[in-house]
C-alpha cells in the first residue's frame, strides 16, 4: 500500500510545484514587463493621485460631465466585486422604471432631449462595469458640457473625436469613448 502513495504523493508536489508556484510565477512576470499598466490595473492618475481605472467606470452624474452606462451593480454602482449583469428582461417594469429614471435625469441635467437618446445612456452594460459608451452617446451630450463648462460645442467635440476608439486592429469590436479618461481630459480644457 506503501507503494502506491508515494507516486501520488510525487506528483502531488511536482505538479503543486508546476501549476501552484512556477506557472504563477512566470505569467506575473511575463505580465509585469510586457503588460505593465494593464497587469496593474490601468490605473488613471490626475495630479500625482489615483482617480480610478480606465478598465472599469465611474459614477459621473453631474452636468458638467459626460455621463457612462448605468451601473447594475447595487447597492454600490460601479462595485468590481459585485459585477454581474441586472437579469432584467425587456418586459420587465424594472427595466421601463430605470431608463425612464436616467431619462429624468438627463432632461434634469439639461441635456436636449429633442433627438433620439442612445441606448446606452440609458441601459446598464452586461457586467454592469462598462467604461466606455458610443461616439454617438457622447456626441448626445456635447450641448449640455458645453453650455454648462461654458466652453465652444466645438472644442467639446473635438476633445470627444481624440478621445474615440476605434475597432481593434480594424475589425474587432465598435468605436468607444472611455468616459473617465474624457472627463479627466475635460477638467483640463479652460473656459473661453
Amino acid at each position: 500500500m506503501k507503494s502506491m502513495f508515494r507516486p501520488l504523493i510525487v506528483l502531488f508536489a511536482v505538479l503543486t510545484a508546476i501549476t501552484g508556484i512556477a506557472y504563477p510565477a512566470v505569467m506575473t512576470a511575463f505580465g509585469q514587463a510586457v503588460f505593465n499598466r494593464q497587469a496593474n490595473g490601468s490605473l488613471m492618475e490626475q495630479n500625482g493621485k489615483v482617480v480610478g481605472s480606465a478598465l472599469i467606470g465611474q459614477q459621473f452624474d453631474a452636468p458638467k460631465y459626460f455621463w457612462g452606462r448605468l451601473s447594475a451593480t447595487s447597492p454600490n454602482p460601479y462595485n468590481a466585486s459585485g459585477s454581474s449583469a441586472s437579469n432584467i428582461g425587456p418586459l420587465n417594469s424594472a427595466l421601463t422604471d430605470n431608463v425612464k429614471g436616467r431619462l429624468d435625469a438627463l432632461k434634469a441635467a439639461g441635456t436636449d432631449m429633442s433627438q433620439p437618446v442612445p441606448v446606452d445612456l440609458v441601459t446598464a452594460s452586461g457586467s454592469g462595469l462598462d467604461p466606455e459608451i458610443t461616439p454617438a452617446a457622447a456626441a448626445y451630450q456635447v450641448a449640455r458640457v458645453a453650455k454648462v463648462r461654458n466652453l465652444p460645442a466645438a472644442d467639446v467635440q473635438a476633445l470627444v473625436d481624440r478621445y474615440t476608439t476605434g475597432r481593434q486592429f480594424g475589425i474587432l469590436g465598435e468605436p468607444r469613448v472611455n468616459v473617465l479618461k474624457l472627463n479627466l481630459a475635460l477638467d483640463g480644457m479652460q473656459p473661453s
